[in-house]
């Protein structure tokens, strides 16, 4: 089975950014737990305090699927659900 790998950002409005700081922690211990992540990276980025820069990595494409759905029904889900997202995915 081929990796699936996402790459991107999200820009949080301003006045969500503290929610998605405090958040962050709990979805990413939660999904680095699951089975098939390889890596998971979410950063704040430097210059521009709305972008956070995003990073993952999973075995395959079902467990890449798994996160999705998991994240669709998480607290990480609805905190970030007004966030725009940017992302590509490729399958290596």
């Amino acid at each position: 089975m081929a990796k699936v790998t996402l790459t991107g950002y999200i820009i949080v409005p301003e006045d969500e950014i503290k929610d998605v700081i405090e958040a962050l922690k709990i979805h990413t211990e939660l999904t680095i737990a699951e089975a098939g992540c390889l890596t998971f990276a979410v950063t704040q980025d430097k210059l521009n305090r709305q972008k956070f820069n995003v990073f993952e990595e999973f075995i395959n494409k079902q467990a890449f699927d798994n996160h999705q759905m998991r994240v669709k029904q998480s607290s990480w889900g609805k905190i970030t659900a007004n966030v725009s997202r940017h992302y590509q995915v490729s399958i290596d």
